[in-house]
């Protein structure tokens, strides 16, 4: 596996701390949300702050390369038009499944809007390696995945997070982005020992490491990436930087943030962390004879070790694996029964979650919504959320949402009036979400205007 480009001390660059960023002493790279960039106008600042000479990574985090589904083509064309737009000298996602159902499960599609984990088995772990050398095969540069944090834990799992690492990457040749804060959340939630999995992964393959601010509430871990960064997350970056030095770490905050002197602060912490802890522990990786390889699997005739050989095709995995994620999600976001041997108490803190990220991230994509609606908005929409899940990203769920208030009755006021235009406005007279949609959207559109 090759090594990465030593990368420094970075940050998350996010527009609400653009110009902060910008002028902070210390910030040798930045990483931005790969979605929420446009390659022909990228913003001013990253145009800036690449001038200088500064790193720019994209962070993708839709691709979804731990479902069951093939990489979309469209998805990874648009991942790859970024990367060449900032120069980046390689692009990382995520080891995670966001959407399921479908033709593979023939039942109809579903959005988590969420970063979901996959379930540490043989057939998983072959179809994320399939998964991942599609990506490498349509991306310009190297690309590298990220550990998640989970609220849930698979029942039969056959490996432990640190042996499914080394295999992914022992596999597909793929560099690993790991996040100490999401192990952290795994040690908490889940009850995985960080040191164990730290142990046990390619430490040569690492290409960046993520730190992030969470907190506890009820002993369940929230990585909510708008906290400041907690102790146990740093003693576990000084044990990974104790091993190998990591080429690259990165302080990730997306909302709720703090002054500018307070952000520099964490990332000083950051860096003596690792300089101190490598000063201490060497940096030299661990002999290969440290790391404990998952045991080799018996269903398939896959050989192909660090990318040299392609598996031979068979769906069988991708079926298993799609039906179990399409369960697990209908679950989450459709009020089905929860599937056999799942916590159902952590299955509705995970549901609640998703349903409130849901309601956030609506009201950010249409914040018209919230103005009109007021103290109204969250109760209506966490209400609305329960057995209507996400089939078209968050604008179409605006829509969905707004529409289904109306159609229920909402009292004649100004408010509804208000709310009417709105849907109006915007749901256009030929959605183009495909003809079943459309044909709601028109019906619902007849509704609303004999009203």
């Amino acid at each position: 596996m090759r090594g990465t480009g030593r990368l420094g001390t970075g940050i998350g660059w996010r527009p609400e701390i653009a110009e902060a960023v910008e002028n902070m002493p210390g910030v040798d790279w930045v990483e931005a949300v790969a979605e929420n960039l446009c390659p022909g106008h990228l913003p001013e600042s990253l145009l800036r702050l690449r001038a200088r000479g500064v790193t720019v990574v994209p962070h993708g985090v839709s691709l979804g390369l731990g479902g069951a589904d093939r990489p979309d083509e469209a998805r990874l064309t648009a991942l790859a038009e970024r990367t060449e737009a900032l120069g980046s000298p390689l692009v990382t996602e995520h080891i995670a499944f966001v959407r399921a159902g479908g033709p593979l499960t023939a039942s109809p599609p579903l959005e988590a809007g969420h970063l979901l984990p996959v379930p540490r088995t043989r057939d998983a772990l072959r179809v994320l390696c399939e998964n991942v050398r599609a990506a490498q095969a349509a991306l310009p540069v190297p690309l590298a995945v990220e550990n998640i944090a989970a609220l849930i834990s698979w029942p039969g799992e056959e490996m432990t997070e640190g042996q499914f690492l080394y295999e992914l990457a022992d596999r597909t040749g793929v560099r690993l982005l790991i996040d100490v804060a999401n192990l952290h959340t795994n040690h908490v939630n889940r009850g995985e020992d960080p040191a164990k999995a730290l142990a046990e992964l390619p430490v040569e393959a690492i290409a960046y490491v993520h730190v992030a601010g969470g907190f506890e509430r009820d002993g369940v871990w929230h990585d909510s990436h708008a906290h400041p960064v907690a102790r146990p997350v740093l003693d576990i970056l000084a044990d990974l930087a104790s091993r190998a030095t990591p080429p690259g770490v990165l302080l990730e905050r997306d909302e709720n943030f703090p002054e500018p002197a307070e952000l520099e602060r964490e990332l000083t912490t950051i860096r003596e962390t690792v300089e101190k802890a490598a000063a201490a522990g060497g940096t030299p990786p661990p002999p290969p004879a440290t790391v404990t390889p998952a045991p080799p699997a018996s269903d398939g005739p896959e050989s192909a070790r660090g990318g040299a050989a392609e598996p031979v095709p068979d769906d069988a995995p991708r079926q298993r694996v799609a039906l179990a994620q399409a369960a697990l999600l209908s679950a989450l976001v459709a009020g089905t029964p929860a599937p056999e041997g799942f916590d159902r108490v952590r299955l509705g803190v995970q549901a609640r979650a998703l349903a409130a990220k849901r309601a956030d991230v609506v009201a950010k994509v249409a914040p018209e919504l919230p103005e009109i609606l007021g103290d109204r908005y969250r109760p209506a929409f966490l209400a609305y959320a329960q057995r209507r899940p996400m089939t078209g990203g968050y604008r179409r769920d605006a829509l969905d949402f707004a529409a289904h208030l109306l159609l229920a009755g909402l009292p004649e006021d100004a408010g509804t009036r208000r709310l009417r235009d709105w849907w109006l406005e915007r749901s256009g007279p030929a959605p183009l979400s495909g003809r079943p949609v459309a044909r709601l959207a028109r019906a619902t559109r007849r509704a609303l205007l004999r009203r």
